[in-house]
């Protein structure tokens, strides 16, 4: 390990932290492959718990365990959203008149109100053109965790040379990205 990065005299070596010019881009690359190798798609926007909420009681009354397992369902395992957004969701449909809230056993069952209907759309946002391309996501997200396994190996046995190289073409990886999303 005499010719590797850890041995070239950095104070502390790989994980002392202090000195050693990779810790950064290591720390950056272990959290995006553990993004990636999380479910794609795992978030959805704010407008989309409301949205997918109405949608499902637009079929039948649920409770809220049971919604949070529909969208995990119907989202192919893509998105589950958490019970902090979807309860506070539920209180402000209720809030505005769109839905009602039966107590039974201990659990609250909601249902649309004839408002809550004409505001409720047919799709749910699992039926978005990307969430029915399941293949894209993965795809994209093999590719993040390849990627992200190379920068860490180059962080944690290139030499400072090479690890500025690396850095460099992350840069530029991550510049064309964005330029994808600008296009048209």
């Amino acid at each position: 390990m005499s010719n590797s990065f850890f041995g070239n005299g950095y104070p502390g070596g790989r994980g002392g932290g202090k000195g050693w010019p990779g810790d950064s881009m290591w720390e950056a690359m272990e959290q995006l492959r553990g993004q990636f190798e999380q479910k794609a798609g795992g978030r959805m926007g704010r407008g989309d718990v409301r949205a997918a909420v109405l949608a499902l009681l637009a079929e039948k009354p649920m409770h809220g365990y049971q919604l949070i397992q529909e969208i995990q369902e119907r989202s192919g395992g893509a998105w589950k959203p958490s019970p902090g957004s979807v309860y506070p969701t539920l209180q402000l449909l209720a809030d505005e008149g769109l839905i009602t809230a039966e107590e039974s056993s201990g659990r609250k069952t909601y249902s649309l109100t004839d408002a809550g209907r004409a505001a409720a759309d047919d799709a749910g946002p699992w039926e978005a053109p990307a969430a029915r391309e399941p293949g894209h996501r993965s795809a994209l997200a093999k590719a993040g965790v390849e990627l992200a396994h190379a920068a860490a190996q180059v962080g944690r046995s290139g030499s400072p040379d090479q690890v500025d190289k690396a850095v460099a073409v992350l840069d530029e990886a991550r510049r064309k990205l964005y330029s994808i999303l600008a296009q048209d």
